[in-house]
């Protein structure tokens, strides 16, 4: 068992604890992976639909990332603080606004491409490249089993 989880020992069902250790570990390596290029963890995903298609509503990167709105609002609000993002008005309504990259969030493509290559080297290192698709599959299972 991981040492941080020794605590946990009475638990009958050890994948929870294994599971969440391993998600805190990947949450804090892209925190300084990303946290070197002035990004939160978590807006490199905002940035990755915005690269695909600039331009994209609140509600429609939310959709696409499976995001509540709100949630991608606010972190507009600091990205658009930050200078990766601009809000511009809707062109056919005023009642809305459009999300776009400005220079800075266009030109930070390849660093955090980069960046979020080594972090899943470094993740996935000692493990075969069978063993890497296993993996992955089995981590598109779990989301859909907790999905539906």
């Amino acid at each position: 068992m991981i040492a941080v989880l020794d605590w946990l020992e009475p638990w009958d069902d050890d994948f929870l604890p294994a599971f969440w250790a391993a998600k805190r570990a990947m949450l804090k390596a892209a925190e300084e992976a990303m946290g070197r290029h002035g990004v939160r963890e978590g807006q490199q995903f905002i940035l990755m639909a915005l690269w695909r298609e600039d331009g994209l509503s609140p509600g429609e990167i939310a959709r696409r990332l499976g995001l509540a709105t709100s949630t991608v609002t606010r972190a507009a609000t600091r990205m658009v603080r930050s200078g990766l993002l601009e809000r511009r008005p809707h062109p056919s309504d005023a009642r809305l606004v459009n999300i776009h990259l400005t220079d800075r969030g266009r030109d930070l493509r390849d660093d955090l491409n980069a960046e979020m290559r080594r972090l899943s080297e470094r993740a996935l290192a000692g493990f075969t490249t069978e063993q890497r698709a296993e993996f992955r599959r089995s981590l598109e299972r779990l989301h859909d089993n907790l999905s539906h």
